[in-house]
């Protein structure tokens, strides 16, 4: 179970490597760890599905990497939130907990269309579905 927890952040890592670790834009980032996260589900379903689930409660802080940063999937979308405070982007009142509907969000389409009912839609459908919720967080960070 550790294993399968540990491979999303590795893919999360790899896709903002992808998108490059240097992005200008706080947005950028963010839209970086959710499709890397979709992306995961997507190649791993097998791996994705251990990862969550856990028979307890389970404490969402993976060990750091000796950086004193949280490199979990959870840790690097409070970290691109944090950004957008930063930025400007997201007022200071609306960050606390904003983090949890929006791996809801990401975490729900990655289950519709990894197990779900969406499992069989076409890839341009389920791109479209992949943009659609990720206008959706924009809306409701810019709100």
């Amino acid at each position: 179970m550790r294993q399968a927890q540990r491979r999303p952040r590795g893919a999360v890592r790899e896709g903002l490597v992808a998108a490059g670790l240097e992005l200008a834009a706080a947005g950028q980032r963010l839209g970086a760890i959710g499709t890397a996260y979709l992306e995961f589900a997507r190649v791993e379903p097998g791996l994705f599905a251990t990862a969550f689930a856990v028979p307890q409660q389970h404490a969402y802080g993976l060990p750091d990497d000796g950086t004193g940063r949280d490199r979990s999937p959870l840790g690097q979308l409070r970290a691109a939130l944090d950004e957008l405070v930063e930025a400007g982007v997201l007022r200071p009142e609306r960050r606390d907990g904003i983090e949890f509907p929006i791996w809801s969000a990401v975490h729900g389409l990655a289950v519709l269309a990894g197990s779900g009912p969406l499992r069989d839609v076409p890839d341009a459908t389920r791109q479209r579905l992949e943009e659609l919720t990720f206008t959706f967080i924009g809306a409701g960070l810019a709100g």
